[in-house]
């Protein structure tokens, strides 16, 4: 069966192994975190990510972001962070998390969640459009990633 919960301090090594764990250049424009970097930090706390549980283990994870910290972007949460460990992928963890990030956000009091994602990760963008999220833009060539130029496609979902 799986569960999703807020984060508590005691994941954080999980966390950090599924982020080792699914990190590639397809994923992400930054480099891998090197060793040994913590989770949990000024930007991310417990309180800001849900977990996905699988028989007791954790098995994925949404972060939840303000955006802009100014009074204008209040009303607007960013999903910051989608990662599902690859041994658990493909029994629709990513999906109930993404859920759930749209729960939370509208239980915070958010009108709007908005995400940013590769051009190329074809599978993250479905899980999105699946949950009702829409492009808004592309940025054309934003990344140079293995010599190729990849666009960063914005996308939202309203939850007015």
């Amino acid at each position: 069966m799986i569960t999703i919960r807020t984060a508590r301090t005691g994941d954080e090594a999980a966390l950090a192994e599924i982020d080792r764990r699914t990190w590639t250049s397809a994923m992400s424009p930054a480099p891998p975190p090197p060793p040994g970097t913590p989770f949990f930090d000024g930007d991310t706390r417990p309180e800001d990510v849900l977990v996905a549980e699988q028989d007791g283990v954790v098995t994925g994870y949404v972060r939840l972001a303000e955006g802009f910290a100014i009074p204008a972007h209040r009303h607007v949460r960013v999903i910051g962070g989608l990662a599902v460990d690859p041994r658990r992928q493909r029994l629709g963890i990513a999906r109930r998390l993404v859920d759930a990030a749209v729960a939370e956000a509208r239980e915070r009091g958010a009108r709007k969640l908005t995400l940013r994602v590769l051009g190329h990760n074809t599978g993250a963008r479905r899980v999105y459009e699946r949950c009702g999220f829409v492009v808004e833009g592309v940025l054309r060539g934003e990344f140079r990633i293995d010599d190729t130029d990849v666009d960063d496609v914005l996308m939202a979902r309203s939850l007015a």
